[in-house]
């Protein structure tokens, strides 16, 4: 780990951490799972709860008369009418309506916001920021961040905040404290399940990871990695930047650029607003359609089992999940219509699935598509169809 920083709850992570399977997430070290395996850590955020640490995301507070223009500036979502105690996510764009980053904006008080990063983005904020009456602060290394996700989430904050979060709706915020440690809690994560995210002053962070191991034992929750994770977001349908899409920063040429309609984050842009960064080219693409749509796939498990099968050989599947770039095809030696980019084998849902890139005109659900899968060292075609993403959204994760 030479090189990179480490967490506020490295002396907790590095201890449990028996495999040294050590990610680099923005700089810093963070486990990609603590068992050998994972499957435990999957499987805890599915059945009990699990315990990510999420501190290596970029933190920005953002205070002052003009907070809210600015970010109604910035993001494609109204900010200016975002209620104290709720959270919006988002994703912001160039001035080309090519998304540079997506994450997510608390309003913690009156003129106060917190906005949340894959990327770095001081500059981008001061940079729409001249001229207003609002200051912005990078607090990535002030704020540890640690998410509880898992059907028995609620119960573990209960327990470690020692009050009721009945009453907390999904997307809102509430402060309290953990053994005496002041605490911001979120009803958000990135696993598609019930799930909270506690955001804690950096020196108070091992001190909460011990109460919420301590009490979250009482409910099966186990500390999960970055490949649990992993799994989890795809089942949900999340994107992940750098992987189902690449920052108009970033991108060496424009077809590598995408749109928040491209990426099915429609839902997302809100037209009716004055003025925001990228809304002329957005109105231009809502008129005109989009070339291509960010999808769901999933793979026929009878088909792999004939490629396999000419071979005398069971299906053998990523025991973790995969992130690439996959051909898809329209018919078995038909052009290609798209690529998948991040997928995995779905143990809960029983299914080989993927987020995937198609032409527009192949993006309809039930489409029927080729996959490339690698058979014995060979490029072969698997049937595969179109699917309706997020491929697992339980009740609880909004109830």
């Amino acid at each position: 780990m030479e090189g990179l920083l480490v967490t506020p709850f490295h002396a907790r992570t590095a201890a449990l951490c028996r495999s040294w399977n050590w990610r680099r997430w923005a700089g810093y070290a963070d486990p990609g799972s603590y068992d050998l395996v994972h499957d435990w850590e999957y499987h805890a955020v599915r059945s009990s709860a699990a315990a990510f640490d999420v501190s290596p995301l970029y933190k920005y507070e953002v205070r002052g008369r003009d907070a809210a223009r600015l970010l109604d500036r910035i993001a494609t979502r109204r900010i200016s009418s975002l209620a104290e105690g709720r959270v919006a996510y988002t994703p912001w764009c160039d001035e080309g309506g090519k998304v540079l980053d997506d994450g997510t904006v608390a309003k913690i008080g009156q003129n106060h916001f917190r906005v949340t990063s894959g990327d770095p983005n001081y500059r981008w904020l001061m940079a729409n920021a001249v001229g207003m009456d609002v200051t912005i602060e990078d607090v990535s290394r002030k704020l540890a961040a640690l998410a509880v996700q898992g059907p028995n989430a609620r119960a573990v904050l209960e327990r470690a905040m020692e009050r009721d979060l009945g009453a907390l709706r999904y997307f809102s915020l509430t402060t309290g404290s953990i053994r005496g440690i002041p605490v911001t809690v979120t009803r958000t994560g990135y696993t598609g399940d019930l799930g909270y995210e506690i955001w804690i002053p950096a020196d108070g962070a091992v001190a909460v990871w011990d109460v919420i191991l301590e009490e979250g034992r009482y409910y099966g929750l186990l500390p999960a990695g970055l490949l649990a994770l992993d799994m989890a977001r795809i089942e949900a349908g999340l994107l992940l930047l750098d992987v189902d899409y690449i920052s108009a920063r970033k991108a060496v040429v424009e077809e590598q650029t995408s749109t928040p309609l491209e990426l099915g984050l429609e839902w997302t842009v809100a037209f009716d607003k004055q003025s925001f960064v990228g809304k002329q080219a957005l109105l231009r693409q809502s008129r005109d359609g989009v070339q291509w749509r960010l999808v769901g796939i999933e793979v026929e498990w009878e088909s792999l089992e004939l490629l396999y099968g000419e071979y005398r050989l069971p299906v053998r599947l990523p025991s973790a999940a995969w992130r690439g770039s996959v051909p898809l095809f329209g018919s078995h030696r038909g052009a290609q219509v798209g690529y998948a980019t991040s997928g995995c084998w779905s143990p809960l849902l029983k299914k080989y699935i993927a987020l995937a890139h198609v032409l527009s005109e192949w993006g309809s659900p039930g489409t029927a598509l080729w996959m490339q899968v690698t058979v014995e060292h060979r490029p072969r075609l698997a049937r595969a169809a179109v699917a309706p993403i997020p491929f697992f959204e339980p009740l609880r994760k909004r109830q």
